[in-house]
């Protein structure tokens, strides 16, 4: 598991995130993997180009939200995701729990055959570490063909949609519930130490109170760039003090 820093603002995570354009999937769309989280908020802040997320919950189903550059869209746990770019995306990722999307609150969705498969599901999601950046595509074509199955279901028939996107998301959240105690130390250590420091604040109405420094700073160039669901990431980690 990646060990992530805690030190931005209340303990969230950031990733820089260029949306693979290498080439296009199976449904014409140069996009990432669709995929949910069971624990943690998303947001994208849009740096630079155009493109769109198609979000999936239980309560409203699916829809494509456009992104232009200043745009900023956040979602909840258990809303699966994709990221589309028709003009070179790229977005600022915020995550909530000191980025646990990162550390395995994450599931790509390749359709409930693979599901049931864990053995085939982990070729698929070790592509990227096997086969670089062909790999990483062929691991995005595999979920953008499962993911059109569940798109011509919301086109055809709702009560199968959310059937389906029902039993995905509680699947991961059985399988992320299992880490659950792993998770909540990231947590401990990262937003409420943050939770904690402010109310050592409070309490004693001094500024200084705490470990963080006084000021730091990040630079994407120090970032090395790795091979995730939705495209080229830069963790945005090691900041240094200013």
């Amino acid at each position: 598991m990646r060990e992530l820093p805690s030190g931005f603002l209340a303990g969230i995570g950031l990733t820089h995130l260029r949306v693979y354009e290498d080439r296009p999937a199976p449904d014409g769309e140069q996009c990432g993997c669709a995929h949910v989280h069971a624990f943690t908020d998303e947001a994208y802040y849009v740096v630079s180009g155009c493109g769109a997320i198609d979000l999936h919950d239980l309560a409203q189903g699916f829809r494509r939200v456009e992104l232009a550059p200043g745009d900023f869209v956040q979602f909840a746990p258990g809303t699966l995701h994709r990221s589309i770019s028709t003009d070179k995306l790229e977005v600022l990722a915020l995550m909530s729990n000191a980025g646990l999307a990162e550390r395995g609150d994450a599931r790509i969705y390749f359709g409930p055959q693979v599901d049931a498969a864990p053995d085939e599901y982990a070729r698929l999601q070790a592509l990227p570490r096997t086969q670089g950046l062909e790999g990483a595509l062929l691991r995005r074509d595999a979920s953008v063909r499962a993911y059109s199955a569940l798109m011509d279901l919301w086109k055809t028939d709702r009560d199968a949609y959310f059937a389906e996107l029902s039993r995905f998301v509680a699947l991961h959240a059985r399988l992320a519930g299992a880490r659950s105690a792993e998770f909540e130390s990231i947590v401990d250590a990262g937003p409420a130490e943050w939770l904690r420091q402010t109310r050592a604040r409070l309490r004693s109405q001094e500024p200084s109170v705490g470990s963080k420094p006084p000021a730091s700073a990040v630079r994407q160039a120090d970032a090395e760039p790795t091979l995730g669901m939705c495209g080229v990431l830069q963790q945005l980690e090691h900041s240094t003090p200013v």
